[in-house]
């Protein structure tokens, strides 16, 4: 997919996987997109922006990169929608089991049908924190299961699925949403609340699900489907510190950057909001301390440590 060797351009030391806590999981896939193609370009525009960042981060006063980040071969696989989330879905679950905090970047949004259904596996009492302007609740679009606008109907059925940002959706959507657990973009502009009761809601462990479309357009332009309306960067920032402060961020996933020659602020954006996003998740972990993603599995195993990578429970 890219000739970029290291995330941000790092040094060797730090991207080796057997020493490194953090894994980064590439998906070049754009396959079922209905308007804008261009996501499979997402991952090299995010990786290319990402050698042009400074790696100190100035809020969390940290260098979050020496904890160690992985850059995991691209998963490539197309020959089917299918096909690809289950390739994620295996290479997801490997990583998991690894020890290691899991994250990816897309590529379209069908890419999460594959990396939540591996948290789900391996995580109990998983909530899925989903950030984007559409709801994504389809059961079937276009023929098949496996399109972006399915990408959240199996965590609703298999998850604590909360969803936030949500600006446009399909009249049938409601039939699956839950309303009780949907934050509408119209609704969160005069609630002052909205941070303190999305978190409530989270249960312990949390998978993010970041759609760059959730953002507005005027910041966010680079999307397949851009809305107005959305998120702005600061309000981005503080929700996202108080989630991973106040619950267990176990991964996440970072998806629809549809890159374009003329503005390439939107790369750096996402290459910054992942790095952001490590930063909170590691802030106040020492560098030589392990990484311990211990768990209580679905099969009653108690550390992923444990587990052997071929075994598929």
């Amino acid at each position: 997919m890219s000739t970029i060797k290291n995330f941000a351009g790092i040094p060797d030391e730090f991207a080796k996987l057997d020493s490194a806590k953090i894994v980064l999981i590439p998906v070049p896939y754009d396959g079922t997109s209905t308007w804008q193609k261009g996501a499979d370009k997402g991952p090299e525009a995010f990786l290319h922006a990402s050698e042009n960042m400074e790696t100190y981060d100035i809020e969390t006063d940290t260098e979050v990169y020496q904890q160690g980040i992985y850059l995991a071969p691209a998963v490539t696989e197309r020959a089917t929608p299918q096909a690809m989330v289950e390739a994620v879905h295996k290479t997801t679950k490997e990583f998991i089991k690894r020890n290691k905090f899991v994250t990816l970047f897309g590529g379209e949004h069908s890419i999460s049908i594959g990396s939540i259904r591996a948290f789900s596996e391996l995580f109990d009492d998983l909530t899925v924190l989903h950030i984007d302007a559409h709801t994504d609740l389809r059961k079937e679009y276009n023929g098949s299961r496996y399109n972006h606008a399915c990408a959240m109907y199996e965590a609703s059925q298999t998850t604590n699925l909360i969803q936030v940002g949500i600006r446009s959706m399909d009249v049938l959507e409601k039939t699956v949403m839950d309303e009780d657990k949907t934050f509408f973009a119209h609704e969160m502009a005069s609630d002052e609340y909205w941070v303190d009761n999305v978190i409530e809601l989270c249960g312990d462990n949390v998978f993010i699900s970041f759609d760059l479309d959730a953002l507005d357009p005027s910041i966010m332009p680079s999307t397949g489907t851009p809305e107005p309306g959305g998120l702005f960067w600061y309000e981005t920032m503080d929700f996202l510190k108080r989630v991973f402060e106040e619950r267990n961020v176990v991964g996440f996933d970072i998806v629809e950057l549809c890159p374009n020659q003329v503005d390439k602020s939107s790369d750096f954006l996402a290459a910054k909001l992942y790095y952001k996003m490590l930063s909170y998740k590691f802030q106040g972990e020492e560098i030589e301390d392990d990484y311990d993603n211990t768990y209580v599995s679905k099969s009653g195993k108690s550390n992923v440590s444990k587990f052997d990578l071929d075994d598929e429970d």
